[in-house]
């Protein structure tokens, strides 16, 4: 746990995690990437050329709300 402040309920102390990614190539965690969602010519998401940063998450132990924030370009 950590000094962090939940925006929804106030509690503090927010519990440390991450958000996983099984999916097909995976690295092993999610990312954000900046601008619109487009698709390309087969249906996947265009990021060529885009930041994007890894996700941090914290979750409240009093009500479950996830805090989720973009750390550094990754």
């Amino acid at each position: 746990m950590n000094n962090h402040t939940c925006t929804h309920c106030g509690t503090v102390g927010l519990m440390d995690g991450f958000i996983e990614d099984t999916g097909e190539h995976s690295r092993g965690y999610a990312r954000w990437i900046e601008g619109a969602l487009e698709r390309g010519l087969f249906g996947g998401a265009k990021r060529m050329g885009r930041p994007r940063r890894q996700i941090v998450a914290y979750r409240c132990p009093k009500c479950g709300h996830l805090e989720l924030f973009a750390t550094d370009e990754v």
